[in-house]
């Protein structure tokens, strides 16, 4: 296995935390329950922002983007004014694409100082090692995807799909992607136990890389699971109905959830 990419190492000043936070799937299942989700997420940043040290944005923050050379998708605007916010008071903010806005190109990082990462890194952040990705594509199965994802993130796809018109192309491509998530929306309220996918690529990682803690998003479902003996890998859930996040305050990593209490079943082991 190749070593993964290793981020500059972050310091943590005392009473300071990093935020870690994915799958808003903002623009789904409707306008109206986007927007009130997105005013959600904005009181959850200015909550966040009093004592952070830095902020993790972990994929699937839209249902769908896609950046033309002179257009980004309509809406949005109070997250992105409330980023535009964070980084000019200097609090760092990391954006990891996932596999409904993988077609993120420069925009953030032109407008917002927001850097663009699109595969899992390593990081050392406080005194733990950390390993930190979306989590689309990893581990054992799911072929059919990784074919696509091949597909979708090869130039010539990104290519053709800007040669049509934005009113039909992000048309098409919110129906696909709302369509996508619902077939999906069983699985992620099951838990796997041992056969979990992203769990099984932790391990493999773990035999030759050694992390504390593993975090992901993709998955929907809050979960915080033993690695082996003193590492661990956490899901953050999603905000479409758990509205769950991390908090890491130099000693441990927790899930919290904003405005919302954890589900009845929550899976730590």
């Amino acid at each position: 296995m190749t070593r993964p990419p290793q981020l500059p190492d972050l310091a943590l000043p005392a009473g300071r935390k990093v935020y870690f936070a994915s799958d808003f799937h903002l623009g789904a299942p409707d306008a109206a329950r986007s927007k009130e989700r997105e005013q959600r997420i904005v009181r959850w940043l200015d909550q966040a922002a009093q004592d952070a040290a830095a902020i993790y944005l972990l994929g699937d923050i839209f249902d769908f983007w896609f950046e033309y050379r002179h257009a980004i998708p309509r809406g949005f605007i109070r997250l992105q004014g409330k980023l535009a916010e964070l980084t000019d008071a200097g609090l760092p903010v990391t954006f990891f694409t996932g596999n409904h806005d993988m077609w993120m190109f420069d925009y953030f990082t032109k407008e917002l100082n927001i850097p663009i990462l699109r595969n899992p890194v390593s990081q050392r952040i406080g005194g733990h090692q950390f390993h930190i990705g979306h989590g689309d594509g990893l581990g054992p199965g799911d072929h059919t995807y990784k074919v696509l994802k091949q597909i979708f993130a090869s130039p010539v796809a990104q290519w053709l799909f800007a040669r049509v018109h934005p009113n039909l192309g992000i048309g098409i491509a919110n129906r696909w992607s709302q369509r996508s998530r619902l077939q999906n929306g069983a699985a992620d309220e099951q838990y796997f136990g041992e056969e979990e996918w992203l769990l099984t690529y932790c391990r493999e990682v773990q035999r030759e890389f050694a992390h504390e803690y593993y975090v992901f998003g993709h998955r929907h479902l809050p979960l915080d699971v033993e690695v082996v003996p003193g590492s661990r890998y956490v899901n953050l859930g999603e905000w479409v109905n758990y509205c769950s996040y991390g908090v890491y305050d130099g000693t441990e990593l927790a899930l919290q959830h904003f405005e919302k209490g954890p589900p009845s079943e929550y899976h730590t082991h």
